[in-house]
């Protein structure tokens, strides 16, 4: 109603999960429900007001957290009897005759699976706006921030004309690896059976470790780990500490560290860091943990002590790297 009104204060519309006409259906609007219909949800919504019997409809894959605030927010929200009232205005809109009037960009948005209007009422309101345009995105759940990035995207292009991916945040990491030296030997004399016990030994000892120095655990690709801390000295404590007890175990690693920043895109780890700190472990003795001149520079102080061993070239990692083993905790 706004844009038709008042065109010269609106730059674009854009709607999402919307309908046309809510109450008593007709040969035009067959999607409506009857007025009766609405006025049994609305008593329903009403005597269940703080619970979650309108969240089937609005959010049917919401989990516990969402449940959870969902009652919160209904309880700070409204009570029973305006939510109620709200519902039953809401059902006597009808803006079918204004639509052809709205004379500016329109995109139209709507989920599939939306259980409080369908997408052909969507798609009704974009055909009857002059040059609008519709689109289906998957989905059920009418909640515009549940999967928003879907949404987002799609208003992002339609008013700017360009679409970005999602843009990847940037974190000061200290990355460990860890690998066992000789693992395809050892597997060969212990047979499948005991080095998958030995191996799951391992795992455990390495998540032990990891939780004591307050690591985390990123990848587990065989019997390598790739983890992340936030301090270098604690990533250096905990790289020995499973160093010695592998060693108990029979087992013995290599380890590399490196500090620098890394990119987290939908939760998963990567970055220059990261490959970084790969090519640092795998110029590691059987035994050492070796670390970059960057977390030397960074650990003054900590009273480790580290012995060098010469400058290297990483394969695939431009320059050349100052690389020193641990010798002294």
């Amino acid at each position: 109603l706004f844009a038709a009104t008042y065109p010269d204060r609106t730059t674009a519309l854009v709607l999402y999960g919307t309908y046309a006409h809510r109450s008593e259906p007709d040969d035009d609007y067959p999607w409506a429900a009857t007025w009766e219909q609405r006025q049994a949800y609305a008593d329903e919504v009403e005597s269940t007001w703080g619970l979650e019997s309108d969240l089937g409809t609005m959010a049917p894959n919401a989990d516990a957290a969402l449940t959870a605030w969902w009652r919160t927010r209904a309880r700070a929200s409204a009570s029973p009897g305006a939510a109620r009232a709200l519902i039953l205005m809401n059902s006597r809109i009808d803006v079918r005759s204004i639509l052809p009037s709205i004379r500016l960009p329109t995109l139209v948005l709507h989920r599939q699976g939306d259980r409080d209007s369908r997408p052909e009422e969507g798609q009704y309101i974009a055909d009857r706006i002059p040059d609008a345009r519709f689109v289906e995105l998957t989905g059920e759940d009418h909640l515009p921030w549940i999967d928003a990035d879907q949404i987002l995207d799609e208003v992002e292009e339609f008013l700017t004309g360009v679409r970005h991916g999602p843009t990847p945040d940037r974190v000061l990491a200290t990355v460990l690896v860890t690998d066992i030296v000789g693992s395809s030997e050892r597997a060969a004399d212990l047979g499948d059976r005991r080095w998958r016990d030995l191996l799951e030994a391992h795992h455990a000892l390495v998540r032990r470790e990891l939780a004591r120095w307050r690591g985390q655990e990123v990848d587990t690709a065989g019997d390598g780990f790739l983890a992340t801390f936030d301090g270098p000295a604690r990533a250096i404590r905990c790289a020995c500490a499973i160093r010695d007890g592998l060693h108990a175990l029979g087992l013995e690693i290599r380890a590399g560290l490196h500090t620098g920043e890394c990119e987290l895109i939908g939760g998963k780890l990567g970055g220059i860091a990261v490959h970084t700190g790969a090519r640092v472990a795998a110029e590691a003795r059987s035994g050492e943990v070796l670390v970059s001149g960057t977390v030397r520079d960074l650990i003054a102080g900590s009273g480790i002590e580290l012995e060098d061993r010469g400058v290297h070239a990483l394969k695939g990692i431009p320059g050349n790297w100052p690389l020193l083993a641990v010798v002294r905790l």
